[in-house]
């Protein structure tokens, strides 16, 4: 079996993590959170950072059990069997498909409204499919080249959001009011729903996991990049959600989202500083386009994973000998993104997105707690909380997009029925 090459070590391990969660959810999500819940948007961020954090020990601890790629689907098909597995890889699958095409659509909001142009659905998806096409070709060169552009995108857009929040405090002042109003009219099932639509934004930690074939030292590294990208990123969602709700209020901020789904560009022309308002825009086009690279990587090495063990046609398990890069599964991947691109709302994919991975990290914690003594890292109480957080967050979702979860899961546990009673799965670990 061809394997990867493991060429990456803390550093890029933590810039990954962070290349996957600093985008979309900040520069998306946190408006929709806004919508939702209002002021409590700011509680409904810490409420999913704890059970982000419990997911991320889970995870890294997985991870350092069994460094492969493929993340929980591999862990699971270990510790769980083989129809755990195989749910855990397809929510994985969906979910993430579900995140990259907000990102493309996000990404594409922002250039448009960046250049003032009035899209209409033909432009913008376009637009969105161009990003993608771009980012896949780009993935498929390998890992090098991809770690590369994702450490030149990380920094871009951690200035960029340096810049907004330094702006901010300039102007508005220290943002205690957003603090001060958090808990008033607070109502519990909006405040829920919104933690598990931020949830999503935080999961981008995973991506460490499922590249576990690829990173340097696995079991020291994988654990201590989880932990870092986490303290990094908490504090990161925190200060720029109470910058913006300090400089529009929760009301308004969440009604920029019936626009060109561009936020904190509308935060930051707000402010009324030189070429802010270019920066910020630049830096939500470079933070959503490398979430968008390193989802394509986490799925595009999941799909190597699944075509391993014949979930997949053994076709996608392909490695091409020069760049080290599974091309087939990477433009798989593509292709499926493609497909929830073309739905041009990011709403739904992003509540979609929600409900499957919160049912993924409910089997990661479940596996995390199964995992035997002598390979377990943490006590057993973090994924029992972690898998409580995940199933009690899952069920706010709109329950029509819970129903359509429920669906796909029952048509992928079918195909794996068919997989197995064909003979063709194959038993790896």
């Amino acid at each position: 079996m061809s394997e990867l090459s493991r060429s990456v070590r803390t550093p890029g391990a933590v810039l990954m993590g962070l290349g996957s969660i600093v985008g979309t959810g900040l520069f998306v999500s946190i408006a929709l959170g806004a919508q939702i819940a209002g002021n409590a948007v700011v509680i409904a961020i810490f409420i999913a950072a704890i059970v982000a954090a419990l997911n991320g020990l889970s995870s890294a601890q997985l991870a350092a059990a069994y460094p492969v790629s493929g993340g929980t689907y591999e862990y699971a098909n270990r510790v769980l069997g083989s129809r755990f597995g195989f749910t855990a890889g397809w929510m994985f699958l969906t979910a993430k498909s579900a995140s990259a095409a907000t990102a493309a659509l996000g990404s594409a909001g922002y250039l448009l409204y960046t250049f003032g142009i009035d899209a209409g659905p033909v432009l913008f998806v376009g637009l969105s499919l161009g990003i993608l096409l771009l980012l896949t070709a780009l993935v498929s060169g390998g890992i090098s080249r991809s770690n590369t552009a994702n450490k030149m995108i990380v920094g871009f857009t951690l200035f960029g959001l340096a810049v907004l929040v330094v702006a901010g405090f300039f102007v508005n002042g220290l943002p205690t009011e957003p603090i001060s109003a958090a808990f008033e009219g607070l109502e519990i099932d909006s405040l829920l729903f919104a933690s598990a639509l931020m949830f999503v934004a935080y999961t981008g930690y995973g991506r460490i996991a499922t590249l576990g074939e690829e990173v340097a030292e696995p079991r020291k590294t994988i654990p201590k990049a989880i932990v870092t990208a986490m303290i990094v990123i908490v504090l990161l969602y925190g200060i720029v959600t109470l910058t913006a709700l300090q400089a529009l209020g929760a009301e308004a901020f969440g009604q920029t989202l019936d626009g060109e789904a561009a936020p904190l560009m509308v935060v930051a022309q707000l402010l009324e500083l030189p070429l802010i308002g270019l920066i910020v825009s630049l830096a939500a086009v470079t933070a959503m386009a490398g979430v968008l690279l390193n989802l394509v990587l986490g799925l595009s090495r999941v799909m190597l994973s699944m075509a391993r063990r014949g979930d997949l046609p053994q076709k996608v398990a392909e490695i091409n000998p020069v760049s080290k890069s599974p091309v087939m599964a990477v433009w798989l991947t593509g292709i499926i993104i493609t497909l929830l691109v073309l739905s041009g709302d990011i709403r739904f994919t992003w509540s979609f997105s929600a409900f499957t991975v919160l049912i993924y990290y409910s089997i990661t914690n479940l596996s995390a707690f199964l995992l035997p003594a002598e390979r377990r890292l943490y006590p057993r109480i973090i994924p029992v909380l972690g898998f409580t957080g995940c199933l009690g967050l899952a069920f706010w979702i709109q329950p029509e997009i819970i129903l359509l979860g429920i669906v796909f899961i029952a048509l992928g546990l079918v195909w794996h029925e068919v997989v197995l009673r064909t003979g063709n799965r194959r038993v790896i670990g």
